[in-house]
């Protein structure tokens, strides 16, 4: 399988673009994963993974209609592209076989005082 390179917080953006499926956008993308992972997400990261993302087709983007509230400025939608749900999905395998290979009693810890 072709390697992809998706890092951690890249992986979230992306997971949380499919959450949000057609109401992905900047703002809406930094609050889901503010509230689902109790993290707080700058606005400047944000932007930056977008662009990776974008930059590595894992993302497409377009422009909403302009509305008055954002004194006449579109909002910018995300949607995954193909290779961007390959990337996903060779992660999660890529994750999944590393937990696989973790023997039972490599995590069978006990703390002892």
């Amino acid at each position: 399988m072709k390697k992809f390179q998706l890092g951690e917080f890249e992986e979230v953006v992306m997971l949380t673009v499919g959450i949000l499926y057609n109401n992905a956008y900047g703002v809406s993308i930094k609050k889901e994963i503010e509230a689902r992972l109790d993290r707080k997400v700058s606005v400047g990261a944000l932007q930056s993974a977008l662009k990776r993302l974008e930059d590595k087709s894992y993302l497409k983007s377009h422009d909403g209609d302009a509305t008055q509230e954002r004194a006449g400025r579109p909002k910018r939608f995300y949607k995954i592209t193909a290779l961007g749900k390959e990337a996903m999905e060779y992660s999660k395998e890529t994750r999944n076989s590393l937990w696989n290979a973790i023997p039972g009693i490599a995590l069978d810890i006990k703390f002892s005082h």
